[in-house]
């Protein structure tokens, strides 16, 4: 069970990942959560950091749907100004959104990354549809009501993972 918290991947934020390297991969499109991966969860719009990010990603073909929990307005506030689609009120980890957004991209699950801040929704939810999962650090120190419990979860998750040998990243 413990396998399906397991991200493939961890890296400090989305800027270690970097367009051309996922194209080497054959990575075709990326899935996102918004809030504290790609922003602060209470940041209405992109820093100019993440615009050039995804125009990177644009450059190399990488197609990128921004799949969120969130309430409509938040995620077509930050995803329309950037020309991105989106998926709101996802119901993470669920795999409807995450069939929806391959769908909508018309690729394959070996052709798309799932990016996100959380074990108990992104790395989840990806795992589960068996996607390449990317854990990121969450972009701010502060979450809201339930990712403030999630986080608690995740963190015994993590710990018993270490303890186990199943990963090697510090936090």
């Amino acid at each position: 069970m413990f396998k399906y918290f397991l991200p493939a991947q961890h890296v400090k934020s989305v800027f270690e990942i970097k367009p051309q390297e996922l194209k080497e991969k054959g990575i075709k499109g990326i899935i996102t959560d918004l809030d504290n991966t790609l922003v602060e969860w209470d940041r209405p719009e992109a820093t100019p950091a993440l615009i050039e990010w995804f125009k990177g990603m644009q450059d190399v073909g990488i197609l990128v749907t921004v799949v969120s929990n969130n309430k409509l307005k938040r995620v077509k506030m930050f995803s329309d100004p950037l020309g991105i689609n989106y998926i709101y009120g996802a119901r993470k980890p669920m795999r409807r959104a995450f069939r929806r957004a391959l769908k909508d991209m018309k690729l394959q699950k070996e052709e798309v990354v799932v990016i996100g801040d959380q074990l108990l929704t992104d790395v989840l939810g990806g795992n589960r549809l068996g996607l390449h999962t990317i854990l990121v650090v969450p972009v701010a120190q502060t979450d809201g009501f339930v990712t403030k419990f999630n986080r608690r979860v995740e963190r015994r998750i993590l710990s018993w993972m270490k303890r186990k040998g199943m990963i090697n990243w510090e936090d």
